[in-house]
């Protein structure tokens, strides 16, 4: 078959025009005339369209495992930030059955109970039960043992010496409260149930103390043997710092587990409450060796004459801690204007909760469950006084 001869210029220009101006299509079946012609049409059609039709699938591949690669890193994004650690399956370890809880220390008693000692009268001034023979407990001290998961047994100070021993008993701490009693029948229990306490430590058992403001001022007169060694100071209802012994250490002290910034801010920011007439100056406190013996100096506060006195203390040699000021009060009273209600002062109340209650859990006394059922303060009912504005919110009282 002779070559094609070639287009003149005019024609090729006319066909490059007719092509332009209409898409191509297959000469009739009839015209066998120009079957050579259609034929070699249809090549060149083929020779267009297929790159075209090669070049686009392509694209639509590549577009394809690009949304597929999306949709991967999505789903994958989706399941890391979705997917708790327990629910992920992949990776070495197979997955667990059942949530791992930590073992409990052997040691530790995880329900400890505290005693908390009444104190004389209803806590209101005789408005709420004038008998003689009324004792009663601020709530907010109950409260503040329970926040750190303990319960309370009350140690009524005015009952017999046998069931107040019984109730000693059952319980793997004492705390002392705030009040004005300091002679008299409560000032021989307080006596007793600290010499019980020092014995049942010396026995082996670690059988923690916390004395608040009079529980600290009486704890100070017994242990001086010096009914007379309080000094007067003007701190009623007043917000305080606490200053730091200098280069004290504070390891296995009520500070130990405090924040560093909490700390700080104890001695630049008014973040505890004092409410009290009666204290001791570390100066008379440093001249009497048996306080010096028996208790180390945490911290000093000023009261509003800016007269320094000793605020905390710890025992040398037993789980005793004592506190002039009220640890209980910022999270749990409301009676008083100057009680701090600041998120850091509620945790000082919290801190100090906690490592009381720390103390107690490392107590070996496990008494009988249903003792402690029938001696708890559940079986008692608080009275609301918070009506008038001042003093306690809440009284448990005891007749």
């Amino acid at each position: 078959m002779s070559p094609r001869p070639p287009s003149s210029p005019t024609s090729a220009a006319n066909s490059s025009a007719s092509s332009a101006a209409s898409i191509p299509t297959l000469p009739p079946l009839s015209s066998a005339s120009s079957s050579t012609s259609s034929t070699s049409d249809m090549l060149n059609f083929n020779y267009l369209w297929i790159p075209l039709l090669i070049a686009f699938s392509k694209d639509i591949a590549t577009a394809a495992s690009a949304d597929k690669l999306i949709a991967d890193e999505s789903e994958s994004t989706a399941t890391t930030t979705i997917l708790l650690p327990s629910q992920n399956h992949t990776g070495l370890h197979s997955p667990r059955l059942s949530p791992g809880c930590p073992a409990l220390h052997p040691k530790l008693n995880y329900r400890p109970v505290i005693g908390i000692l009444s104190h004389p009268g209803d806590g209101a001034s005789g408005r709420l039960n004038n008998a003689t023979n009324a004792s009663y407990i601020a709530a907010s001290y109950v409260k503040f043992v329970e926040s750190a998961g303990a319960r309370v047994i009350p140690l009524i100070y005015n009952e017999p010496l046998g069931v107040l021993e019984k109730k000693l008993s059952l319980v793997n701490g004492v705390l002392f409260t705030g009040g004005w009693a300091k002679d008299g029948l409560y000032f021989d229990i307080v006596g007793t149930v600290f010499k019980k306490v020092l014995e049942k430590n010396d026995a082996g058992d670690h059988f923690p103390l916390v004395a608040i403001c009079l529980g600290f001022e009486l704890l100070t007169m017994i242990i001086s043997k010096d009914n007379n060694i309080l000094e007067q100071f003007s701190a009623v209802d007043q917000a305080s710092t606490l200053q730091f012994t200098r280069n004290i250490n504070l390891e296995g002290t009520v500070f130990q587990r405090f924040p560093p910034d909490l700390l700080k801010k104890l001695s630049t920011d008014c973040l505890v409450m004092q409410n009290h007439h009666y204290g001791i100056s570390p100066e008379r406190f440093r001249e009497t060796a048996d306080l010096c013996n028996f208790f180390q100096i945490l911290t000093t506060s000023a009261d509003e004459n800016d007269k320094v006195y000793v605020s905390t203390v710890k025992a040398n040699h037993y789980p005793v801690t004592a506190f002039q000021w009220h640890p209980e009060k910022n999270a749990f009273e409301w009676g008083l204007s100057m009680i701090p209600h600041s998120e850091d002062a509620i945790q000082v109340t919290q801190y100090v909760a906690n490592f009381f209650v720390g103390e107690a859990r490392k107590s070996l006394n496990r008494p009988p469950a249903r003792k402690l059922l029938d001696n708890l303060i559940y079986n008692y009912t608080p009275t609301y006084c918070g009506k008038a504005g001042r003093g306690y919110d809440e009284v448990y009282i005891f007749t």
